[in-house]
């Protein structure tokens, strides 16, 4: 699956929206991330993830937000998440019960956990 991108830039609000549609996944991670750091350096105080359309997200594509969010952060900015699908929302779920635990061996491992509890919550498993 492939992954779309577009932003848009509210000057009045200091704020820049991605939109994203498709999957955000270790294909997709490295485009995201050029994307998202063009972005980054229009300088907007606030970075929106849209993520309504975005069906998929993997650990690589985890490491792209979590970059981006320590970076503008450390920059006194600040980068938010809305509008994701059920399954998006189980896997930031699932994160934030486990800040500082090392759950997974790896990201093969954490990326097949992630992929069941995202198929589950989409109706496609128990």
């Amino acid at each position: 699956m492939e992954l779309t991108t577009s932003a848009t830039i509210d000057a009045d609000k200091d704020m820049a929206r991605v939109t994203m549609a498709g999957a955000l996944n270790t294909e997709t991670a490295p485009g995201f991330e050029d994307a998202l750091d063009g972005v980054i350096a229009g300088g907007q105080h606030l970075v929106v993830l849209d993520m309504a359309d975005l069906d998929y997200i993997s650990s690589a594509g985890l490491r792209v937000i979590f970059k981006a969010a320590k970076q503008l952060k450390a920059e006194g900015r600040s980068l938010s998440v809305a509008n994701r699908q059920a399954q998006i929302a189980k896997v930031f779920e699932i994160l934030q019960a486990l800040p500082d635990m090392r759950v997974f061996a790896n990201d093969r491992e954490l990326d097949e956990y992630l992929d069941a509890m995202q198929t589950r919550v989409r109706g496609g498993g128990d």
